[in-house]
């Protein structure tokens, strides 16, 4: 078996499987800026007629899951929580929000950010979305003035 790990085709092998992963989750060539890094591009050049309604809805919901999310309230970067937000085309949470556990309800926070999540997956699905297909770690948690923040200069700026 070590043998045929060591044969002439292996490497071809292994660039090819490299150059579909690629190709699989690359962004289109005229991409622009859907959120924080991402690109999105429908496929066939224009979104479908949905489109501005799906992505309102989606804007809608996240500044509902938002306005849930309380950061004052902790006495120790111990009680600050993360929370993932919105879906990226090739999978995985868009954002991240950091909050205060003891001061946002968090069952409320997860079920807008469920919704929210399935909204954007279907728009993304409708609309041909294309991103690239890093995973994003949740940031570090700072309690900052009585409040809780991202550590480690993870804040990015979001939007769907």
């Amino acid at each position: 078996m070590i043998g045929h790990l060591h044969s002439p085709r292996a490497p071809r092998l292994a660039a090819l499987g490299a150059l579909l992963a690629g190709v699989a989750c690359a962004p289109g060539p005229s991409a622009t800026p859907a959120d924080t890094g991402d690109s999105a591009l429908p496929r066939g050049g224009a979104a479908p007629p949905d489109a501005p309604a799906s992505i309102e809805r989606v804007q809608r919901l996240e500044g509902e899951a938002r306005a849930l999310v309380k950061a004052d309230g902790c006495e120790r970067a111990a009680q600050c929580r993360t929370a993932p937000v919105g879906s990226r085309p090739c999978g995985g949470p868009r954002d991240y929000v950091v909050y205060c556990a003891l001061t946002t309800d968090s069952a409320a926070l997860f079920a807008k950010l469920a919704e929210l999540e399935a909204a954007e997956k279907a728009y993304n699905e409708r609309a041909g979305l294309m991103s690239t297909c890093e995973f994003r770690m949740p940031p570090g948690v700072a309690l900052e003035g009585g409040r809780c923040a991202a550590a480690g200069g993870n804040n990015r700026p979001s939007g769907p």
